[in-house]
């Protein structure tokens, strides 16, 4: 802890943060109201906050809503200064919620330590910061959600939001397994129904297109498109519209190679005459006359070739007029349904198939209807069985809270779970239940919701009571999920003194052995049962400049100084020996571990 002027203050060893506990470990408050600067430093266990009216107690309390995401004012920042600051720091363990959140904003989280760090200017604009990485103010918020929960007078969150005491009373129940069995039979049963939706749309669009489907799957069958066809076609048609210039060619390298005067002629002279003269050539002559045969007989191929192909370029009208007629049906048909002459085929075989769902569709759409049946049943049994669990765990908790009420000055108030069954269309993976909190404080009046408690008291004190209910499960495998490891209650004591207040004191301190409590108090019992005591209190500067005269600081209390200000909050302005003495028996009252 720090003074005002922002010396750091050692803590003793036993008030070192522990390794071991999700909490706050660090404030720094720069120019909020009347604090200049503070470097505030927190442990587990209980701690009191305690101070005169008016010495800023709960400027330190908006100040931590600021680090946590809390509205922005501009009337918070202190006075001839251009901007306040304020930053949390949090020991998040190596498994904690808040770091999923980090990991999915890419925010890197070393130590396992997460800053919360605010600032708001004078004229209201307000940064907000994770890990020195900016951020919105909903993720300030939501982080914030996670790690403290505050009670008081006005500002209250965590159990105060029925969102949360459906997960609560879960956690309180144990119900964990049963939670996963509704969640996986709920997906299940959705993944289903998904189907089952898309396969109706499905058959809704086809029937809608039925008559175009069968006229489009006829008009393909009569076409009968192959794929590759239209280059086939194409070459053809190509090959045809050239048949005449092909037949000349033809015609005329028959002339050339073939007849009287031809090449084939020329080379049989040839050969005959160097065969006359071969015997008398000593063998000179018969590489020539290989050549010659040879010549012979592959221009004798060439001409039976070109005989053979002449055979087949006769007048080709008729077939040009088929194909042309074919290769334009299908670039036609093609145009028609954008698509190319080769995606006909497949077009045709899609077509037919949405036509054979419209014929087919009521054995499909049957079988998914009774799968989804079998999957809401399955759904229905587990939620079933969840809500069971739930209530019997409602009746236990209602029990369990009205034994702490009164002693908490309670005894006529009720707390009451109200479990209410939901429509089917309300239905989810959390069950078929609305699970909501509510109290009645005045004798046969019907109970309602927690936020509407007249007196913020009676609501810190009705808080009070549920946590200690139910930090007793929080042992529990599932038990981490009841609710943030910080708690802070600001003036739970309000309008009780005596047993009462340390009815009060002593559950905050039983609280304070499982989380980290903050308490702001005006009572005497309820500091003396905190194993930590800070004073809050306003100091005058000698300074000509009066919105600097008083500054707000906080001290760490020893012993002797802690059993001086238990004194004063029982005595007044004028501390007695009397004071001191009871102060003396107060603090020397055990104090849960």
């Amino acid at each position: 802890m720090a003074s005002g002027d922002g010396r750091a203050a050692a803590l003793p060893a036993s008030l070192e943060p522990s390794q071991s506990l999700i909490m706050l470990i660090d404030l720094s408050i720069r120019d909020v109201v009347l604090i200049d600067r503070l470097a505030l430093r927190f442990a587990p266990g209980l701690a009191a906050l305690t101070g005169e009216t008016g010495a800023g107690k709960s400027i330190l309390l908006d100040a931590l809503g600021l680090a946590l995401g809390a509205r922005g004012d501009a009337r918070l920042v202190r006075h001839g200064t251009p901007a306040l600051h304020v930053s949390a720091t949090f020991d998040l363990g190596t498994d904690h919620a808040a770091l999923a959140l980090l990991r999915e904003r890419d925010i890197p989280c070393e130590d396992d330590l997460l800053v919360l760090r605010r600032t708001v200017s004078a004229e209201g604009r307000s940064r907000a910061y994770v890990n020195d990485a900016p951020v919105g103010i909903g993720l300030l918020r939501e982080l914030g959600d996670r790690l403290v929960e505050v009670h008081g007078q006005f500002d209250t969150h965590g159990l105060m939001d029925p969102k949360t005491h459906l997960s609560v009373l879960d956690a309180f129940a144990g119900a964990a397994a049963e939670r996963d069995r509704v969640a996986a039979a709920w997906q299940s049963w959705r993944q289903i129904l998904t189907a089952q939706s898309r396969l109706e749309a499905d058959i809704a669009r086809a029937r809608s297109e039925e008559s175009f489907l069968r006229h489009a799957v006829e008009e393909l069958d009569t076409l009968d498109p192959k794929p590759g066809e239209e280059a086939e076609l194409a070459e053809r048609r190509q090959f045809l519209m050239n048949v005449e210039r092909l037949a000349e060619a033809v015609t005329g390298a028959l002339d050339s190679v073939a007849g009287e005067a031809g090449a084939d002629t020329a080379i049989g002279q040839a050969a005959r005459r160097l065969q006359q003269i071969a015997d008398k050539a000593g063998g000179r002559l018969d590489p020539a006359m290989e050549a010659l045969d040879r010549a012979g007989v592959e221009l004798g191929e060439a001409i039976a070739a070109l005989q053979a192909i002449g055979g087949d370029l006769g007048p080709g009208d008729a077939d040009l007029e088929t194909i042309e007629e074919r290769l334009f049906s299908l670039r036609g048909a093609a145009r028609k349904h954008q698509v190319d002459v080769d995606g006909l085929a497949p077009l045709r075989k899609d077509l037919a198939g949405r036509l054979a769902l419209i014929e087919d569709q009521g054995d499909a759409l049957q079988r998914l209807v009774q799968e989804a049946a079998l999957a809401r049943g399955r759904y229905h049994a587990a939620a079933e069985g969840l809500a069971a669990r739930r209530r019997e765990a409602a009746a236990g908790l209602d029990a369990a809270v009205a034994t702490e009420l009164a002693p908490l000055k309670l005894d006529k108030a009720r707390f009451v779970t109200r479990i209410d069954r939901l429509a089917e269309g309300d239905w989810g993976p959390l069950g078929t239940d609305r699970v909501a909190f509510e109290v009645a404080t005045n004798p046969g009046a019907p109970p309602g919701p927690l936020s509407r408690i007249a007196s913020g008291g009676e609501l810190a004190r009705f808080m009070l009571a549920l946590k200690v209910v139910l930090a007793s499960h929080r042992d529990r495998p599932d038990g981490a999920g009841i609710g943030p490891q910080t708690l802070v209650f600001d003036e739970v004591d309000t309008g009780i003194g005596g047993a009462v207040a340390a009815a009060v004191g002593d559950r905050l301190a039983r609280l304070g052995a499982r989380f980290q409590v903050l308490v702001v108090t005006h009572s005497p019992q309820v500091a003396a049962a905190a194993r930590h005591h800070f004073r809050v209190r306003k100091r005058s500067a000698d300074t000509d400049d009066a919105a600097d005269r008083v500054t707000t600081d906080v001290v760490p209390l020893g012993s002797a100084d802690r059993r001086e200000e238990v004194a004063r909050m029982l005595a007044g302005e004028r501390v007695t020996d009397e004071a001191r003495a009871a102060a003396g028996r107060l603090l020397s009252s055990p104090v849960p571990p």
